[in-house]
């Protein structure tokens, strides 16, 4: 008989030869997925980087409008009094800029200014000395507000002067003198205090006057209280345009570190330009110089000196006085630039000039509310805050940090992203020295991950279970393959050994070796093992032609008692042959209930019981098989009980498996196939019934169960 191809498989080499083919099969799918989720990855970067850019567009366009408007305004709109349309009329009103509380399109706005060539500070908010406040719209009280914003505006600019020249180690009289021949800049010391570095980016705005300030000694308090702000301020503020980072203005304005030593990953950044700069080349930069921007010329009259009211006129927000000489005259107006104050203020302010002087007009601005207002607030209620940190940086130096609020589905923010520059770029001019850096915190997944997902959890729960079924599969195999070798061994023994008997006492009797006697014992033997090779040969059969062609069920409709009988008829010589007692049991109650079996399938269920009792129970004290037909609540139950060693409870199962057979071929006592008990269990079944096996003290019960038919 060939050997089978697997006889030489052992569960260890199987497990080897599919863990290769596993490897072999997941690595290149994982390289796939990973590929995947990396694009993925690229593509949610990519789709913010838009976003950002189109956010500091917004940012862009609407500081561009609120500065455009401050630009509009007229020189004369810094005075309190201005002369309205046709200068002959001579309609006098208030500027637009005299307004109480302060009103500008810049948020965080804290009054505008002027700085004349002598020094002189002015406010719109306030009139000139002679001129009735009252008479245009300004009560008492409103002008007591008013003196107290302008005596703030005057110590915020004052303050700031004195603090950079005492910082320069100056005094304010000789910074006064500089001023005079020129920018009025000395060399400053630079901070010993080097730039904090960044660790980790800030998760809130961190404000810069977080440490506080020694109070400074009395006679500069002194100095600091008188002080006025002067033209030399702007000088100085204009000089520090590329003057470095904010040490060098000293303990007043904090910086959170410099934009190069922030641990930012630039790798997709940079692959974003790159792939820009193919598609455009001409927009590739994200940061250019600020463009030249033009001075202008304006023609503007002002009321040249105020008048007194009469005691008939009304408070009114304008009038119209034909003795109030009007002066005529035309100033070079630069455009304005953007500076940064102090630690809490920016300031916004240009130069005029007029005949051959300078003039200094600007506006205050609150850092908080300015940065509040026109960056955190747009930012978080944007789906980037959800993605990423906000970084305004002032001319290298980062004042403040803002991210939105954690949440959603995003990937983890230890991912190879969290840290990485996603955008950064700068408002048009005059704001142009802030600087806005976008870096990633967590990206969402994009809309193609969750089918990514999907399948990637497809596949390897496709992997695994189809791996675990070849090797449960293969593991059958290996199992079925040593069941058929035990199945030829055990074929061969239970053919080798009658044959062998029948041939011994066949060439006995043609020799005349014995007489009467012993020939009716040498017949009856040799019909008995001619009986048991018919049994075998009709099991092997039976099973082929099971497993071939399926098995054809010829059922009748037969009682208990004819079922009965039959038994009797075909069981009994069997048992007795082999020197066993037989005892066969029929429940009175059963004789007439009817079931439907095919009969020769039901004889050789039973005649199989009993062989596997006979060989089990061969060697045990009490020889006896018993069968029984008893009834139950919905059918007949036969039993087959021998007195052997009984069933193991482990085995139980395992016993109506095809070809098992407990123990070694090689060294197992009892005879048999294994094929009997697995037979018995497909005959049972196809005719609708179970079979069960109960250990007895002593022995084991067999019993076939069968429904009664309807």
């Amino acid at each position: 008989m060939p050997r089978p191809r697997l006889a030489g498989l052992t569960p260890g080499r199987l497990r080897l030869g599919l863990g290769l083919l596993f490897v072999a099969l997941v690595a290149p799918t994982a390289v796939l997925v990973h590929h995947a989720y990396g694009q993925l990855k690229w593509e949610a970067f990519h789709r913010h980087a838009l976003l950002a850019e189109e956010f500091t567009g917004r940012i862009a366009a609407r500081l561009a409008a609120e500065v455009a408007v401050e630009e509009a305004r007229a020189v004369t709109d810094y005075a309190f009094l201005v002369v309205q349309g046709d200068p002959a009329a001579r309609y006098v009103t208030r500027s637009p800029l005299a307004g109480y509380p302060v009103a500008s399109e810049l948020p965080g706005a804290l009054g505008h200014f002027q700085v004349d060539a002598d020094g002189r500070f002015s406010s719109p908010l306030l009139p000139d000395s002679g001129v009735d406040a009252s008479r245009y719209g300004v009560g008492p009280e409103e002008l007591a507000l008013r003196r107290a914003q302008v005596a703030r505006l005057q110590e915020l600019l004052g303050r700031s002067r004195l603090e950079d020249e005492t910082v320069a180690g100056r005094t304010p009289a000789a910074a006064d003198v500089d001023a005079g021949a020129g920018t009025g800049i000395a060399p400053k010391q630079k901070s010993a205090a080097p730039d904090a570095a960044f660790a980790t980016l800030a998760p809130v705005v961190q404000e810069q006057t977080a440490e506080k300030r020694e109070e400074p000694a009395p006679r500069v308090a002194e100095q600091k209280k008188a002080q006025a702000p002067t033209q030399a301020l702007f000088d100085r503020l204009e000089a520090e345009r590329g003057d470095g980072s904010l040490a060098k203005r000293g303990e007043g304005v904090r910086s959170l570190g410099r934009v190069e030593s922030l641990p930012l990953e630039r790798r997709f950044r940079d692959q974003a330009d790159a792939e820009r700069q193919q598609a455009a080349p001409a927009a590739s930069a994200p940061l250019t110089p600020e463009p030249a921007r033009p001075a202008r010329k304006e023609r503007n009259v002002l009321p040249a000196a105020p008048t007194e009211p009469s005691a008939d006129d009304k408070a009114d927000a304008g009038e119209v006085d034909g003795t109030l000489p009007i002066r005529a005259f035309e100033s070079d107006v630069d455009p304005f630039r953007f500076a940064l104050l102090d630690a809490e203020h920016f300031v916004l302010y240009r130069n005029v000039w007029r005949d051959g002087q300078r003039l200094v007009q600007g506006l205050l601005v609150a850092r908080e509310p300015f940065l509040r207002t026109t960056l955190l607030e747009p930012f978080a209620a944007t789906a980037l805050a959800h993605a990423s940190d906000l970084l305004v940086a002032w001319r290298g130096d980062v004042l403040a940090a803002f991210n939105g609020p954690a949440g959603g589905r995003y990937l983890s923010r230890t991912d190879e992203l969290a840290g990485t520059l996603l955008h950064r770029a700068r408002p048009p001019a005059p704001l142009g020295d802030l600087e806005l850096l976008f870096s990633v915190t967590q990206l969402p997944p994009g809309p193609g991950a969750g089918v990514l997902a999907w399948v990637s959890a497809a596949l390897a729960a496709t992997f695994l279970l189809g791996f675990l079924g070849l090797y449960r599969l293969g593991l059958g195999q290996i199992r079925l393959v040593r069941q058929q070798q035990d199945f030829v061994s055990a074929v061969s023994h239970e053919l080798k050994t009658p044959l062998t008997s029948i041939r011994m006492y066949g060439e006995m009797l043609q020799q005349g070796w014995a007489d009467e006697a012993k020939r009716q014992e040498y017949y009856a033997y040799i019909h008995g093992e001619s009986e048991r090779l018919s049994r075998l040969i009709d099991n092997v059969l039976q099973l082929a032609r099971v497993n071939r062609n399926g098995l054809r069920v010829a059922a009748e409709r037969l009682a208990g008692q004819a079922l009965c009988d039959l038994l009797r008829s075909k069981i009994t010589g069997q048992v007795e042959r082999a020197g066993f007692a037989f005892d066969l049991e029929c429940d009175a109650a059963t004789a007439n209930v009817a079931v439907e079996v095919d009969p020769d399938l039901f004889l050789q269920v039973v005649i199989n019981l009993v062989d596997n009792a006979l060989k089990f129970a061969s060697g045990a004290d009490t020889r006896r098989i018993e069968v029984a037909c008893r009834s139950q609540r919905d059918g007949i139950v036969f039993s087959v009980r021998d007195h052997g060693p009984g069933v193991p409870p482990d085995q139980m199962k395992k016993i109506f498996r095809l070809f098992y057979r407990p123990g070694n071929e090689l060294t197992r006592e009892t005879v048999g196939t294994g094929i009997g008990l697995a037979l018995v269990h497909q005959l049972v079944t196809a005719m609708d019934g179970t079979v069960d096996v109960v250990n007895r003290d002593p022995g084991a019960e067999f019993r076939v169960s069968f429904p009664v038919a309807t």
